[in-house]
């Protein structure tokens, strides 16, 4: 029938919300789901009623595996438990961008004595094993003295308040000395994480973990394959050793070693800086305007820049201005922000470097846990008067440190403590570093990540002083330069 008015057409389709039930379909099932709308019309639910295991499996393995859709895996959603694994290997498993984690907290919690890892690479070395267990439960004794003896220092500093209780008292006290003596800890201790990936995701963390020469990062892997695919069977049934992950590392290591040793990897050298600025872009200003205003135009951004550019430095920074005036403390600015990058090199003690290593979005380059970049006695040991046994159980773990590093590189950072620093390279965008400032240079971030952060950002703000008038944080340091809100 002809139609003869829009009045004789069909109402478009009505918006739908909702969600696939986890509870009557599997995660590859819900992943085929939402793959096949691209190739069916109907609804997302009809579609997952027409599914079955075998049919998901069946479509994973024809378009997962055989045509390289791999993106249809990033559906697939697993949550892994993942307990006593070494504080080494959890960084590992968490080194993936994509992917959620909520691991155990020293800040938090009092880690019992004996809750750390030995490394079987120890096993055919008796005498060495022996002494890495002597260092190792020396820090753990030593953990609990300083956390007995500063809990001492602070009855006597800090009085219980009016009308508090006395568990409410004893733990305000225990936050702050957990704070502190948790820089003792070696990376061998154990922790507890939390992980939600997806399938793709997960297929990726768990090959790298067992292409590691570590002998503990690949059995990880081996048992997360294995309980992934009681979830995913299909998604990460070729998850496996990469030859190229384990090639290019041990390449690196060798090409290290030939062109930039200095012959003394294991020399102490004195804490001087906590980050140093290496590489900012002199044009980021035109830059940035010129993306915002390539967003709101429809001309092509060769044409944009060189417009941006007549306008001069004044004008440009008036465009920024203009754009970020009304951002609320907890706003971001747009993807336009990223395209300013600044590369940072920051020396921070372990305990930093494993809070630092959560922003994500930021790409940080570690080199390997060592004792050679000496290490910090933190503010409340000193003020117990408890230095003495602080620095001489990290004494006695760089001993340990030293022997276990002419048999393994790898293994002897089992016996790297929080307190010791480590070279971290990395390469963070505007709108991360809105992120990064404000959440790390707040009084409630630890003291340890506080201080290469606020150095980071002061020298930010020293190159490019006009993208940071309008960031919000808790609390402005002395040499802040713009006014406060």
């Amino acid at each position: 029938r002809r139609l003869t008015g829009l009045d004789t057409l069909s109402p478009p389709p009505q918006r739908r919300v909702y969600p696939l039930d986890a509870h009557k379909l599997t995660e590859e099932q819900i992943a085929v789901a939402f793959a096949m709308t691209s190739r069916r019309s109907k609804p997302f639910d009809e579609i997952a009623e027409q599914v079955s295991q075998e049919k998901a499996a069946d479509f994973h393995e024809r378009w997962v595996l055989g045509y390289g859709h791999a993106s249809v895996a990033e559906h697939a959603v697993v949550h892994l438990a993942v307990e006593n694994v070494s504080r080494l290997a959890c960084d590992a498993l968490e080194d993936n961008r994509l992917a959620s984690y909520t691991e155990k907290s020293s800040r938090y919690q009092i880690i019992d004595r004996g809750h750390y890892h030995f490394p079987q690479e120890l096993d055919s070395h008796r005498y060495l094993g022996q002494e890495f267990h002597q260092a190792v439960q020396s820090l753990f004794h030593t953990y609990q003295r300083l956390i007995d003896g500063s809990m001492s220092h602070l009855r006597s500093v800090h009085q219980q308040r009016p009308n508090e209780r006395g568990t409410v008292y004893q733990m305000r006290l225990r936050r702050i000395v957990t704070d502190h003596c948790r820089a003792v800890l070696p990376a061998a201790t154990l922790t507890n994480v939390g992980v939600t990936a997806n399938a793709r995701v997960l297929e990726n963390a768990i090959s790298k973990l067992l292409s590691s020469s570590l002998a503990e990062e690949r059995d990880l892997g081996n048992d997360l394959r294995s309980q992934g695919r009681t979830i995913t069977p299909t998604l990460i049934k070729y998850a496996d050793e990469n030859p190229f992950f384990k090639s290019a590392a041990d390449q690196q290591t060798q090409l290290a070693a030939e062109h930039v040793s200095d012959g003394q990897p294991l020399s102490n050298q004195p804490f001087r800086v906590a980050a140093r600025l290496l590489d900012w872009d002199p044009c980021a200003q035109e830059k940035l305007a010129a993306a915002l205003l390539y967003r709101a135009s429809h001309l092509d951004y060769a044409y944009v820049l060189r417009q941006t550019q007549v306008l001069g430095a004044e004008k440009q920074a008036e465009v920024i201005n203009s754009c970020i005036a009304e951002l609320g403390p907890h706003d971001s600015p747009g993807r336009e922000f990223e395209l300013v990058n600044y590369t940072f090199e920051f020396t921070m003690d372990y305990g930093a470097y494993r809070e630092f290593k959560r922003h994500r979005m930021l790409t940080y380059l570690p080199q390997a846990l060592t004792v050679a970049q000496d290490y910090r006695v933190p503010p409340l040991i000193a003020e117990a008067g408890l230095s003495g046994e602080f620095t001489g159980a990290l004494e006695t773990a760089e001993a340990c440190f030293r022997r276990v590093f002419q048999v393994s590189p790898l293994v002897s950072q089992y016996l790297v403590t929080h307190a010791h620093y480590r070279r971290v390279l990395a390469k963070i965008n505007l709108r991360e570093c809105y992120h990064l400032f404000k959440l790390r240079s707040s009084p409630l971030a630890h003291f340890s990540i506080r201080e290469p952060v606020l150095e980071a950002m002061k020298l930010a703000i020293g190159v490019h002083p006009q993208f940071f008038r309008h960031l919000r944080l808790r609390d402005y340091p002395d040499w802040w330069p713009f006014p406060h809100f």
